[in-house]
């Protein structure tokens, strides 16, 4: 009797180890056998509601595709012709402070350097003396209106004193719009030089101490938030390719095609093709990158999220709900764009199709 009891208690810890094993594999091994128990049929995943529940899966809708990927092209991020700026030094002069270094982003109207000129110095004093011979055609011109009108001097007279003060108006007007022009101070002797428009300066050549003879540009000035991509497009691909279709820089910086070369290169057998993009990440101009082509989508095509694709022994699947679970749906994948996948054939826009879980279902797929 004492024996039979011992025998007794050892088996129990294996007992219970053999229960423990059967629960954590309880769970799969239910969606497995309610799937064996529903009716054979290959191309279905029979499933509850509760199985989809357990096993965490997500559905996602199919969307109709209005593009599709082309090519992939090696090219060369560059600012555009019409985006680079030279801010020309427009009196001779020494530079006397600095305020902007290359690299450095601008604002329009940022003051980049000052610089001491003599010109700007001798232009506030030829001001000063268009200002008193102003002063004086003004009174001058009054004076001979009143005494024409009174009939004391001919109206020749008066005439000649206004054409006077005509001219010197314009000589203040015209010393003043210089000074303006290049922001100089008559009385200090110096001008700055200002940002046209607003971005990054990409050369500065001057220095505190250095000379502007009044023809150099010492600073120029990329537009911010517009770039250039040049390719050579290949000659299979140059009847494809036109102007206005997208292009991508990664996953989501997209821009336009401006333009395509109507010339093939002899030597490397291509045709230059440029986009316009905006500013994002991997835009920076002198770049090396690849750029993605994208054209007109087929009919019918549609994309779906990258993670809805499995392999399976006889090709590419996608999982579709259906009413008794999961079709297991042979289609034909094409590009890919970012996180989408183009889907050429084999599925329809606005099915639902898994997102979540597709390991989960790819043994049951090929029957392991």
């Amino acid at each position: 009797m004492l024996q039979s009891l011992r025998i007794a208690q050892a088996a129990i810890p294996c007992a219970l180890a053999l229960l423990s094993l059967t629960a954590c594999s309880g769970e799969e091994t239910a969606v497995r056998n309610e799937s064996a128990a529903a009716p054979s049929d290959p191309g279905m995943i029979a499933l509850s509601a509760d199985n989809i529940a357990r096993l965490g899966l997500k559905f996602a809708a199919a969307v109709e595709a209005a593009e599709a990927p082309i090519a992939v092209v090696p090219a060369i991020i560059a600012p555009p012709p019409n985006a680079r700026v030279a801010v020309a030094a427009t009196f001779p002069g020494v530079v006397t402070r600095i305020l902007v270094v290359e690299g450095q982003d601008v604002v329009r109207g940022q003051a980049l350097a000052i610089v001491s000129s003599r010109d700007v110095l001798s232009m506030g004093a030829d001001l000063s003396r268009a200002s008193a011979r102003l002063g004086v055609a003004q009174s001058s011109a009054n004076r001979l209106s009143q005494l024409e009108r009174e009939g004391v001097v001919a109206g020749a007279r008066a005439d000649e004193a206004r054409a006077m003060l005509g001219e010197a108006r314009a000589d203040v007007s015209e010393k003043s719009r210089i000074l303006r022009m290049v922001n100089g101070s008559g009385a200090s002797g110096s001008y700055t030089l200002t940002a046209p428009i607003a971005g990054k300066v990409t050369a500065a050549t001057i220095h505190a101490g250095s000379v502007v003879d009044g023809t150099t540009a010492p600073y120029v000035i990329d537009a911010a938030g517009q770039y250039e991509a040049q390719a050579q497009l290949p000659e299979r691909l140059a009847g494809q390719v036109k102007p206005g279709m997208t292009v991508a820089l990664g996953d989501r910086l997209r821009g336009t095609v401006t333009s395509v070369g109507s010339t093939i290169d002899p030597a490397t057998r291509s045709v230059t093709l440029k986009a316009k993009l905006p500013a994002g990440p991997g835009a920076l101009a002198g770049r090396a990158t690849n750029l993605s082509l994208f054209g007109p989508a087929p009919a019918g095509a549609v994309t779906i999220d990258q993670n809805a694709l499995a392999t399976l022994a006889d090709g590419e699947a996608v999982f579709v709900r259906s009413a008794k679970g999961v079709e297991i749906r042979k289609v034909k994948s094409g590009g890919k764009d970012g996180d989408r996948i183009l889907i050429l054939s084999g599925l329809k826009p606005g099915e639902q199709v898994v997102v979540t879980g597709t390991s989960a279902l790819k043994p049951m797929a090929m029957g392991e």
